[in-house]
């Protein structure tokens, strides 16, 4: 089943690389959305199906490198199928935004098919070599995506140091890797024989080199302060559907990789270096909200707030290692609402990078101070992109809220300092998001005067609006009835947690 998951987009992309480049590009994108249909199909009878922790549900091993003790492992829990849903569902919504692609088609949804099983493979990886292995690959297929479909020159620039910056970070995983691989007796790249062997549970400098090498490769991807630089180029460069991805699913990654792997394999490392990730997370927090601030450019706001929201995720996962052994129901509620935060950013900022897009497309510039008093000209998007700020920055009633509530009532009790610097991010994120409303929404009519823009500025079209409301349905579902998304992270999160204080 899993299997089938994962490589069906991969499939279909290759399919889709027989048929000729001239044929209807509308065929191409209905191949995707078809794609991504099925997908979430397979995965609502997987989520259905999965066993309590800590089994793995639907797992499948098959002996790949077996000198090395590399297999083809896959296994999905509690932690796994929420990202795995988010992917299918983003991948999907994206699908159905492209619609309105006219750029070489054909390459374009064969790219993000290719991505997308590259995705689902790191989270159903339960072997080191194979998450590596996806994991890379997720780097190729963006850097071609920016590069190929980007803004000119200024986006082949921006892949390039995507690629550079996250490729670097990627070598670093690798060690981190294989020092774990070379303290296991018998050495393997297994993951839950590593949880379970615990290789490095004395700590000392060798396993703390192995946590800052996973550490740095993770915090590349997350990305945190201070490996964020490559972040808002690419965002800012990428086209819409990109910056969707990007900031939605690529970013979990590094995140899951923190909860997947660093925890739960290099648990007493985890517990002595943990203030270390609290004291991060709180930096890229503050930092991300008041750089956002500073930005007149629309894109480049968002993107710095998936630094600042990232980096509650870290605040949450390091608050679990300081109260390790001591208050459990903290650990979980922190553990939780991190990865429950994971799921929240990825439908919030996706629908806010696909708006942008829109934007761009009518006036060919993020800047907002070349727009004003678009609300009347274009009410169904101004509506949109409020409630999408809204929930961005934490109101009641959305996933956001959901998420930051649980971090901070986990934290509190181990870093109450930290946690009240942190909870200034989201007063920061509010003014941001509300002059952004106010620049764009209030005030006499203006619309830059871009050449082959059709005036007048014209509301959303019914394909860009189908692919944005449901993101933005899902982040209000999980805001207002969020036990169908907590009674599946919530005893994962609390196994994780049991793993970290042995």
């Amino acid at each position: 089943m899993l299997s089938l998951i994962v490589f069906l987009p991969a499939a279909v992309a290759a399919a889709l690389m027989c048929v000729p480049a001239s044929a209807p590009r509308r065929v191409f994108v209905a191949a995707w959305i078809a794609t991504g249909l099925a997908d979430i199909g397979l995965l609502v009878a997987v989520w259905v199906g999965l066993p309590d922790p800590p089994a793995f549900g639907f797992e499948e091993q098959l002996p790949w490198i077996p000198t090395a003790g590399i297999s083809y492992h896959v296994g999905v829990d509690g932690l796994s199928i929420p990202l795995l849903m988010l992917t299918a569902v983003l991948f999907t919504t994206c699908a159905v935004f492209a619609l309105r692609e006219t750029r070489r088609v054909r390459a374009y949804v064969a790219l993000f098919l290719a991505l997308q099983t590259v995705c689902l493979g790191v989270f159903v990886a339960l072997d080191l070599i194979l998450f590596f292995l996806f994991f890379d690959l997720s780097i190729v297929f963006m850097y071609f995506l920016i590069a190929g479909w980007g803004h000119g020159e200024r986006g082949r620039a921006a892949a390039l140091k995507f690629f550079l910056y996250t490729f670097l970070g990627s070598l670093a995983l690798l060690l981190g890797f294989i020092l774990l691989f070379l303290a296991a007796e018998p050495h393997t790249f297994d993951i839950p024989e590593l949880v379970a062997a615990n290789p490095l549970a004395g700590g000392g400098l060798y396993a703390g080199l192995a946590l800052l090498a996973i550490g740095v490769g993770l915090a590349v991807k997350t990305p945190t302060v201070p490996f964020h630089t490559w972040l808002p180029p690419a965002h800012t460069e990428a086209p819409a559907t990109g910056s969707a991805i990007l900031a939605g699913v690529l970013l979990k990654l590094g995140t899951y990789g923190f909860v997947r792997i660093a925890m739960p394999v290099l648990p007493s490392s985890w517990r002595q270096y943990a203030l270390v990730v609290v004291v991060v997370g709180v930096v890229s927090v503050v930092y991300g909200a008041l750089v956002a601030l500073a930005q007149s450019n629309l894109k480049r706001m968002i993107a710095y707030t998936s630094v600042n929201h990232m980096g509650y995720v870290l605040l949450g996962i390091g608050a679990a290692g300081l109260v390790a052994g001591t208050d459990e129901q903290a650990r979980q509620l922190a553990t939780t609402g991190a990865v429950t935060q994971m799921v929240s950013h990825g439908l919030i900022t996706g629908a806010l990078f696909l708006l942008t897009g829109v934007l761009y497309d009518r006036g060919r510039t993020y800047d907002m101070a070349e727009y004003s008093g678009l609300a009347p000209r274009t009410p169904r998007f101004a509506t949109l992109f409020a409630v999408a700020a809204f929930a961005s920055l934490g109101l009641p009633g959305f996933s956001g809220f959901i998420a930051e509530f649980q971090i901070f009532t986990g934290s509190l009790s181990s870093a109450p300092v930290a946690t009240a610097v942190a909870v200034t991010g989201i007063l920061v994120t509010a003014g941001l998001f509300l002059l952004a409303l106010q620049r764009l929404f209030l005030g006499p009519l203006r619309v830059p005067d871009a050449p082959g823009t059709p005036h007048p500025f014209p509301d959303l079209r019914p394909s860009e609006a189908a692919a944005i409301i449901p993101l933005l349905v899902l982040a209000t579902v999980i805001g207002i009835a969020p036990r169908f998304l907590l009674d599946v992270i919530e005893p994962a999160a609390l196994t994780v947690n049991q793993l970290v204080s042995r």
